[in-house]
């Protein structure tokens, strides 16, 4: 299961990947927001990170103008490590190497065409463990 989320600036990109995972299969659950009507984005993510932190959800995949803030908002929550992805490369290494179950988006930054494959590339990709898994572990210690 993949939480979704996002706010008005992100509502239309999260729309676009909410279509692009039930077409391919992914059983998903929105957050919301459910419109592109001015919202504050704190909440929102919040609602998906802790989904995702509980283990209701295996992932999740928030957006906001440009990312920054919904990732600032995931990763006050205790268990989630949330990656603002910018390009292919952040989207892959930060789940080979981070082992991040969170991904941020910015709508504004990102078109929609790089965005879905970004998170194509962020779902399918595992994380490496070795070295990396001491490093992550050393995250979670910090609480």
């Amino acid at each position: 299961m993949i939480a979704l989320a996002s706010d008005h600036a992100g509502f239309e990109l999260k729309e676009a990947i909410k279509k692009h995972l039930v077409e391919n299969n992914y059983d998903i659950l929105d957050f919301g927001t459910n419109s592109n009507a001015s919202v504050d984005y704190p909440p929102f993510a919040r609602m998906a990170a802790e989904a995702v932190a509980a283990g209701e959800c295996d992932k999740g995949i928030i957006c906001c103008g440009t990312g920054i803030g919904v990732s600032i908002v995931a990763n006050k929550v205790k268990g989630i490590r949330c990656a603002l992805c910018t390009n292919e490369f952040t989207a892959e290494m930060s789940r080979k190497h981070n082992d991040a179950n969170m991904m941020a988006l910015g709508a504004r930054v990102t078109d929609q065409e790089l965005a879905l494959k970004m998170v194509d590339i962020w779902l399918n990709t595992e994380f490496e463990e070795g070295r990396h898994k001491r490093r992550v572990d050393m995250i979670e210690e910090l609480g």
